[in-house]
């Protein structure tokens, strides 16, 4: 028997930042993101010789251990091995002996949501697997929970819920980790052009967010007015793009991109660079309305908003960064596990 899940990357539309403590607890986050048609897979196939083998298909490695309660916390893999001792610690449960083979569509640092949403998909299969009673906002919670309390890595809010539910969302933050989905009911006509009209580019280039994302929450302690008001405007450019969404103002999204994008480079240092100023400057002139970069930035994908068929002359104007243009779809699902026999 093989326990299979997998779970949606995301694209944050408008509102990134304000899901990062202590901004969130202070003033309230509000997030627009939408999941897309590449996924965190995760396959757990049962054994007997108490052993455990994570095999990272993706990246052609394979680390082995000894079935015991906890692994090792030591610097390799620990995101895989925190998730394994989290469900044995919270459960009780003995040493489980297993194959955990994952892969990703995107690279680890692409601005996607891809170790968030990987923790999505390996507790998912985990919950199929030894049947735990977790809904969607008890997955989403245990996932942020072993990322930013047990592994104390810096990060927001809105992954881990984004993958779990799928679909558009406008989401709310708050403190004590109160979180609030609200799944938007998009038009499928809106959805298609909206797909069809968005050029999902990635540099070539990853990052590490957390330095980023340290910086934006040293700002909020710090009350840097410049930062903060940055903050509030993104958080604004969230509800604009909801109510661009519901209505099918679809070129209004382009405005309210460029308008966001201006705002998120005024929330720390580093979110841009020099080969994203270039890109982003030859796609308006190619016909993008606007665009944005995909996670804390400093790296991985951008995307940007085409209409009508400018597309095409846009991907064309972006061949000479040597980066690559990535097709998907919008999606609907958020996590989905089952059982292949």
């Amino acid at each position: 028997m093989i326990i299979r899940s997998k779970a949606p990357l995301r694209i944050g539309l408008a509102g990134g930042g304000t899901d990062v403590s202590p901004y969130s607890d202070i003033y309230g986050g509000c997030i627009l993101n939408a999941t897309t048609s590449l996924y965190a897979y995760s396959d757990i196939i049962p054994t007997d010789n108490n052993t455990i083998n994570f095999y990272l298909q993706d990246k052609g490695e394979k680390y082995s251990y000894k079935s015991e309660k906890a692994l090792p916390i030591d610097g390799n893999i620990d995101l895989l091995k925190a998730i394994y001792n989290r469900i044995v610690k919270d459960y009780n449960l003995e040493p489980l002996s297993f194959d955990l083979h994952t892969f990703v569509d995107a690279p680890a640092g692409s601005g996607l949501g891809t170790s968030s949403t990987l923790v999505v998909s390996i507790v998912g299969a985990f919950c199929e697997w030894l049947s735990l009673p977790l809904g969607e906002y008890d997955i989403a919670n245990l996932a942020y929970s072993i990322e930013r309390e047990d592994l104390k890595l810096a990060g927001g809010k809105q992954d881990q819920y984004a993958a779990t539910f799928g679909g558009f969302n406008f989401m709310e933050f708050y403190s004590d980790n109160k979180v609030i989905v609200n799944p938007l009911r998009v038009k499928s006509k809106t959805l298609n052009e909206l797909s069809r009209n968005i050029v999902l580019y990635y540099t070539e280039t990853s990052r590490s967010s957390s330095d980023i994302i340290q910086m934006q929450q040293e700002n909020v302690k710090n009350n840097n007015t410049k930062s903060l008001e940055a903050m509030h405007k993104i958080k604004e450019q969230a509800i604009m793009m909801k109510e661009a969404l519901l209505r099918n103002d679809l070129d209004q999204i382009g405005n309210i991109l460029n308008m966001g994008w201006e705002y998120k480079k005024q929330m720390a240092k580093g979110i841009s660079t020099q080969l994203f100023e270039d890109v982003y400057e030859t796609a308006l002139k190619a016909g993008a309305i606007g665009g944005k970069i995909s996670g804390a930035g400093g790296g991985g994908y951008i995307f940007f908003y085409c209409p009508n068929n400018t597309r095409y002359s846009v991907i064309k104007a972006l061949g000479k960064f040597g980066g690559s243009v990535r097709r998907f779809e919008f999606t609907k699902s958020g996590l989905q596990t089952w059982k292949s026999e």
